[in-house]
């Protein structure tokens, strides 16, 4: 399975450790639709999902400073780009 590790300019604590970088696998289908059955705005199941390719709680991710948020949703999104060859 492919993953891209994201390291974090302002790391979070999670039940009091901190962490300094995210690992990001591929979504798959299924976790795109698991996200969308979650109640809530997109926002909300973005969320989720990135914390459930994260293995993180939704929790942990809103704790993440808005500039390491969006290295997260841009490693999303080359992960859906096609590969040039």
């Amino acid at each position: 399975m492919t993953t891209t590790t994201i390291k974090l300019d302002h790391p979070i604590a999670v039940d009091g450790v901190e962490v300094t970088e995210l690992t990001l696998r591929r979504p798959k289908v299924r976790d795109v639709r698991a996200a969308d059955k979650s109640s809530g705005s997109d926002g909300a199941r973005e969320i989720r999902l990135f914390a459930n390719l994260c293995e993180q709680t939704p929790a942990a991710m809103e704790e993440l400073d808005m500039a390491d948020y969006l290295k997260i949703q841009e490693a999303y999104q080359d992960f859906l780009s096609p590969k040039k060859t």
